[in-house]
């Protein structure tokens, strides 16, 4: 039992349920800067990006092991259909049990953001399948940054406000386009740490297309996006405490250099978890700017 529990935790991969609470912290931080905090929808929104980030790490799990993208040379964590410790059948399973759930929760945000709600939820949900799954899984054909924008930028910011504040505005959409460029690229470290077996399974990313000069180029252009945003955030709502969140930029830009340097594998992990914690401090510093201006 103990193993299972183990091995379902190491499926969830709680490393990347970042990048389902940073965007929702921002979005809940710029609702109540306008005096419109509501704990009930915020808490649903948390629940539903957890949700759907789990459900996707799942079906990435399943459909890249059946596309023979996990392997023996895989570098990194341990993949749990793979490697056997979880069957086939049951993470399909769970996989379709978790998107229920996010779809569960999702109907219960309708009465706060009315039905479009429903159809955001639904192609997230679609989104999160045919990240791997499908005819044209999005991660195959080099679509994966922009999923990561939108979803866990644009919409997963902007909705949270959206179901609090009742609208957008373009404080928004500068705080989602920070947060979502910062949350893809974790994504981009990961096609950069994959590039070799991505070759062999056709998984055609950026950084297989383009090659790994042009992925650590695009790594310091969404780092230097997110920047931009902030800086420009903070000019229109005139206040220099939302120039707080720079204080990444000296561990932003050391990743920056680093990435055009050939790595290992343990260092694209080590690289991935400093990504992760300059999301997680951009996150903090922002939601906390937000709340006190």
């Amino acid at each position: 039992m103990k193993i299972k529990l183990k091995s379902w935790i190491l499926a969830i991969r709680p490393k990347t349920l970042s990048a389902a609470l940073c965007p929702v912290m921002v979005g809940t931080s710029l609702a109540v800067l306008d005096d419109s905090f509501k704990f009930i929808p915020a808490l649903l929104c948390l629940l539903f990006a957890l949700l759907i980030q789990i459900g996707t790490n799942f079906a990435n799990d399943y459909y890249d092991f059946i596309k023979g993208a996990d392997t023996e040379e895989r570098l990194g964590p341990k993949r749990v259909t793979a490697s056997g410790l979880i069957s086939l059948n049951r993470m399909r399973t769970m996989t379709a049990v978790v998107f229920l759930l996010a779809f569960a929760v999702g109907l219960g945000l309708v009465p706060y953001g009315g039905w479009k709600l429903l159809v955001v939820g639904i192609i997230s949900i679609a989104l999160g399948y045919g990240y791997t799954a499908g005819p044209f899984p999005l991660a195959y054909l080099g679509l994966g940054e922009i999923f990561v924008l939108i979803f866990f930028g644009w919409v997963a910011v902007g909705f949270t406000y959206m179901v609090q504040a009742g609208g957008f505005n373009s404080i928004v959409f500068l705080a989602g386009t920070a947060v979502g460029a910062l949350s893809t690229n974790l994504l981009v470290v990961n096609n950069l740490r994959y590039v070799d077996t991505d070759v062999k399974a056709n998984k055609r990313t950026l950084a297989v297309r383009f090659g790994r000069k042009f992925t650590a180029h695009e790594y310091r252009a969404w780092f230097a996006l997110a920047m931009f945003c902030t800086i420009v955030m903070a000019i229109i709502l005139r206040s220099f405490l939302l120039l707080l969140p720079l204080a990444v930029m000296p561990l932003g830009a050391g990743l920056c250099v680093k990435i055009g340097k050939p790595q290992t594998g343990p260092v694209y992990i080590t690289m991935l978890g400093q990504t992760s914690l300059v999301l997680v401090f951009y996150c903090v510093l922002a939601s906390f700017s937000l709340i006190l201006i």
